[in-house]
């Protein structure tokens, strides 16, 4: 059945379904990968420290299941970022802030291996994320980091995002940091555009 949004319009659906091309594949969480997650994360302590919530070590099983209640209350959906060409988990990135009746949502919960963040790897996952995401209906996707973490903010604007602002004082850290968060987002007016520069420098990787 297509949901409705108050006025009759259809709603953005978003469902934990796999997402494929240029080399990489995007699984939704399960536990027959949770291993191989958990084994992707446990790493780079340096990058977990600029992120609000950790998945790294002990902190994972909280992860974990935030990430599954998350999915059960269809607010989020996890995904496990693989490599087609060795089969390996190289990261995670999820839809996260699911509003579906309001058409909009959140790319997150992102953590790349640091020898796969220069590459292909992250513009490849967003791509698929963002096709998917205004293929389903979305009118804005939006994109969060923290205010100190410039490389994620580099990385995000040059997907196409634009940067609308900073949050300030938005969020206490797992660490006990108080964030202050910058915002960027795609809308679907910016979509074809951001798409068209995205594929082409995705296929430039040779993906």
């Amino acid at each position: 059945m297509t949901r409705l949004r108050a006025d009759g319009a259809a709603a953005m659906v978003l469902r934990p379904t796999p997402l494929e091309g240029h080399g990489l594949r995007l699984e939704p969480y399960a536990p027959p990968i949770k291993t191989e997650i958990a084994e992707a994360l446990d790493c780079d302590s340096q990058g977990w420290s600029v992120v609000s919530s950790s998945g790294q070590g002990e902190q994972f099983e909280s992860w974990w299941d935030s990430a599954l209640k998350g999915m059960a209350a269809e607010t989020t959906v996890a995904y496990a970022v693989r490599r087609l060409s060795d089969g390996r988990v190289l990261g995670v990135s999820s839809f996260i802030n699911i509003r579906a009746e309001h058409c909009g949502v959140e790319i997150g919960a992102t953590f790349l291996r640091p020898e796969a963040r220069a590459g292909a790897v992250n513009p490849t996952a967003k791509l698929l994320m963002l096709e998917r995401a205004f293929g389903a209906g979305a009118l804005r996707v939006e994109l969060l980091t923290d205010l100190r973490n410039s490389r994620s903010q580099a990385a995000i604007a040059k997907l196409g995002a634009v940067r609308e602002g900073v949050l300030r004082r938005h969020k206490v850290t797992w660490t006990g940091h108080i964030r202050d968060t910058v915002l960027f987002s795609i809308t679907d007016l910016d979509w074809p555009q951001v798409r068209e520069r995205l594929t082409a420098r995705v296929e430039a990787f040779g993906g």
